[in-house]
């Protein structure tokens, strides 16, 4: 092993590394669980935590790959990854097909390619590309510009429809402006005119957007239809009390009262079994993840580097905050994944090029110097 293979290993952030593990094992134990059904044999187990610990398998060695080469050549492959994703999500509505009444995924036989977790990264490497040309914080024909970034792949999406990873990409593009900085008067404007202009939001939404928004507001105006997820999640985690009922004694999971258990709402699965102290351990665990995160990003050497860490830094955190906050009652309901925790097959491989992108930023801060 050669002395810049060494000091490339010793400047990993390794703790992330640990963070990352720990959770992706909660998350497969915790999918073990949901994945039961309470049957005259007994409980039995489908194969999602089998099918997800092949998906970590292979976001592992995605993220290796990740970690190979210098980050800084991807600015020069931002745009082409970048068109390439929205191609894959132009062929969504001709040959992609249909689940749960969505159009989101190319059917490649072996496995589905969703398009929308390609546009994450996608939408990431070009956001910070572009951020990263500017030394002075934005004025507002830099920031109509950065903003045209996710315009297109947004409208692609949201006619999928999928407003969850819509809304993912707005929020995970304006957390790296707000890092990168504006002008004083754009952020003033902003902060004035954005308020006044979500009303108007009501006009885009579908009928079952509106549905949802209506059932968080009220979820007991319809408990057997558009209320029945968020009353059974919440039945689910108050169940679990202060300790938990223990691992696979879940009562709303097992008997099948929870739906989108194994997906949308596996936070509400392991609330149920592991309680109040369980969650604010997985908190925890979530905080020193992201912890990691932003400490790589203020450690980078480069603009690239630090937006890059930093777009991967709101990429998880609202992701957290807005799947544990529908799942809790606190959000209307999105379709938004739990990293690590929820199933999933491409989201699972682009949650894991993101810590390689960051990994990657933290082996080569010692290569060059500040700029």
């Amino acid at each position: 092993m050669s002395a810049m293979d060494r000091r490339l290993i010793t400047h990993a952030n390794w703790s992330l590394l640990g963070f990352t593990a720990f959770l992706f094992c909660v998350g497969v134990a915790n999918l073990y669980s949901a994945s039961g059904v309470r049957s005259e044999e007994g409980i039995l187990v489908s194969s999602f935590f089998q099918k997800q610990l092949l998906w970590g398998l292979a976001g592992l060695c995605c993220m290796m790959v990740c970690t190979l080469f210098d980050y800084r050549h991807l600015r020069s492959l931002a745009l082409p990854f970048f068109i390439l994703a929205l191609i894959l999500l132009l062929l969504v509505p001709v040959v992609g097909k249909t689940v749960y009444g969505a159009k989101r995924w190319i059917d490649l036989g072996v496995i589905s390619l969703q398009p929308s977790e390609l546009a994450k990264v996608a939408t990431l490497l070009l956001g910070a590309s572009m951020l990263a040309r500017y030394k002075e914080p934005l004025k507002w024909l830099e920031l109509f510009f950065i903003l045209m970034v996710v315009a297109l792949p947004c409208l692609l999406i949201f006619s999928q429809p999928d407003l969850g990873t819509t809304l993912l990409l707005i929020f995970l593009l304006g957390g790296m402006i707000l890092y990168h900085g504006v002008k004083k008067y754009v952020f003033k404007t902003c902060i004035i005119v954005i308020p006044l202009l979500l009303p108007f939001s009501w006009l885009i939404l579908k009928d079952y957007h509106k549905e949802r928004i209506f059932t968080f507001l009220d979820p007991s105006r319809d408990l057997q239809g558009a209320g029945y997820h968020i009353t059974q999640s919440q039945i689910a985690i108050g169940s679990g009390q202060l300790w938990g009922k223990g691992f696979q004694e879940g009562t709303q999971s097992l008997l099948r009262f929870l739906p989108e258990k194994h997906t949308d709402f596996a936070f509400a699965v392991f609330s149920e079994e592991w309680g109040f102290l369980g969650c604010v351990i997985l908190l925890a665990l979530f905080c020193c993840f992201l912890l990691c995160i932003i400490n790589t990003a203020r450690g980078a050497k480069d603009r690239f580097g630090s937006t890059l860490c930093a777009g991967v830094f709101f990429y998880f955190f609202w992701q957290i905050l807005i799947n544990i906050g529908m799942v809790v009652g606190l959000m209307p309901v999105v379709g938004i994944p739990l990293p690590f925790i929820s199933y999933g097959g491409t989201a699972t491989i682009v949650n894991f090029v993101m810590l390689g992108l960051v990994l990657n930023v933290s082996m080569r801060r010692f290569m060059f110097k500040s700029s």
